[in-house]
């Protein structure tokens, strides 16, 4: 007994953990991480990304739905269980550190036939037994085991917050999308009522006998191509709703009435959008905080398969009561015990364990590849949001100015129509101008707000306020 109690302390200063220790990668040098779009781009700012981005449009249904979505939506729920299974994971292989036990009790009749003596001897016996064990972790098994359950719900926290990122993103973007078919349609709706007062006139002229017929056919075919185009921004923005719906965890036709199926303004951020710099965007990015704790996670699994070449000790101790007489359990006598170490080792002849480990360093090797591509691809994504995002704005601006332009001109050719001086034909081309640039600039604001929301996507913003999981 005094053996081992020596022992016990020996194995415990003995022990150490096999395998790589994981070391975080290197960072990027700063030239390597600065976004150019950024810098050349005037309408955003090196300001911090805000927790809440899509406050920033100042829209209150926008900011409603995307608080519904952030508590509702399924593909959150579907994360919130995974990060809870990897958690109660992290909790079983802590529990590998505490010893095991297990209880027995047992009750047995026998009878058994004597032929020397002629006759039958029965026998009742009673045990109760106690066991326990505990596996010293000479060679740090069960510390990278622990390591790699941290990583991984580590690694699955980060999966919420990036489920959270896409499910802001996603709601924002269905908003703007139904925002913006509802304006082309009304858009498309004035520029009917438009063509049929053109239309109304030419008809008129006609039955004067100032006009033609040819006149009054291609008016009506402006009034048709128009009113063709509104079921298609109508059943467009409809779809756009019923995703919305989905997104924010109710049942499509649950949508119809809600304040965002009367939106016919796309949001808008009216301030220069903040974006921040590209070493926060990748310490902001769940993608590469998942990647960054699933290497982690990998690399910790070396030690594990790396610790199956070595001997196992388990400390093992038993304490029973046995009697044939339940009364007598308790009696000196009827008290056994037994304890001492137990060494196993499944001494790797064949090679299968080492083929492990070989598999293990190949998984961390592809999972550190992974973890460069998440950080070259966020850095992508973020130089092509922005780029795109000035683009858009570009082109709203000059569409907003064409607008101003085509209007005034449809309006001074309408007067100097009616005065005689410009022809039927002019005043068609000057309308056509304007219904076309007005078209134009509606579906530029669609882009221009699809674009802004996408670089607060690619900038990994909207976890930080509620991370917890739903």
């Amino acid at each position: 007994m005094k053996r081992l109690a020596a022992l016990i302390p020996a194995l415990l200063v003995a022990a150490c953990a096999v395998g790589p220790d994981y070391k975080r990668p290197a960072a990027l040098p700063p030239e390597q991480v600065r976004l150019t779009e950024a810098l050349e781009n005037g309408t955003v700012t090196p300001s911090p990304l805000p927790d809440q981005w899509w406050q920033l449009f100042k829209d209150p249904e926008l900011d409603r739905l995307v608080t519904q979505a952030l508590a509702k939506n399924t593909d959150l729920r579907v994360a919130a269980a995974n990060l809870q299974r990897a958690r109660a994971a992290l909790s079983e292989a802590g529990a590998a550190r505490l010893p095991t036990s297990t209880t027995s009790a047992q009750y047995s009749h026998s009878r058994q036939v004597i032929p020397a003596f002629g006759r039958a001897i029965t026998n009742d016996f009673f045990t109760v037994g106690f066991d326990a064990s505990y596996e010293a972790d000479l060679f740090g098994g069960v510390s990278r085991s622990i390591e790699a359950a941290r990583a991984d719900a580590a690694s699955a926290q980060a999966a919420v917050d990036a489920a959270r990122v896409a499910v802001a993103a996603e709601t924002a973007r269905a908003y703007a999308s139904a925002c913006g078919f509802g304006e082309q349609a009304d858009v498309a709706r004035e520029t009917e009522a438009l063509q049929a007062r053109t239309l109304e006139l030419t008809e008129r002229r006609l039955s004067a006998g100032r006009g033609k017929r040819s006149e009054v056919d291609q008016a009506t075919v402006l009034v048709e191509q128009a009113r063709a185009q509104v079921p298609v921004f109508e059943a467009e923005r409809r779809s756009a709703l019923y995703a919305l719906a989905v997104l924010t965890g109710d049942p499509p036709a649950a949508i119809l009435g809600s304040a965002a199926a009367k939106c016919r303004t796309v949001p808008a951020a009216s301030e220069p959008l903040p974006v921040g710099d590209g070493q926060a965007l990748l310490a902001r990015r769940p993608d590469v905080r998942q990647a960054e704790r699933t290497l982690a996670a990998d690399t910790a699994r070396i030690g594990v398969a790396t610790a199956a070449l070595y001997p196992s000790i388990s400390l093992l101790g038993s304490v029973s009561l046995g009697a044939t007489r339940f009364s007598n359990l308790g009696n000196s006598g009827s008290v056994g015990y037994s304890v001492g170490p137990l060494i196993s080792w499944n001494f790797p002849l064949n090679g299968a364990a080492r083929a492990r480990v070989r598999q293990s360093e190949a998984t961390a090797q592809g999972s550190l590849a992974r973890f460069d591509a998440a950080v070259l691809n966020a850095l992508k994504e973020a130089e092509q949001a922005l780029a795109r995002a000035g683009g858009a704005t570009a082109r709203e601006d000059a569409l907003r100015r064409a607008m101003i332009a085509s209007s005034d001109a449809a309006r001074l050719s309408r007067t100097r129509f009616d005065y005689g001086a410009d022809s039927f034909l002019q005043l068609l081309d000057a309308e056509r101008q304007r219904a076309q640039t007005r078209a134009a600039l509606a579906q530029a604001e669609a882009d221009r707000a699809d674009a802004q929301i996408s670089v607060f996507k690619a900038l990994g913003g909207g976890w930080q306020a509620a991370s917890t999981a739903p």
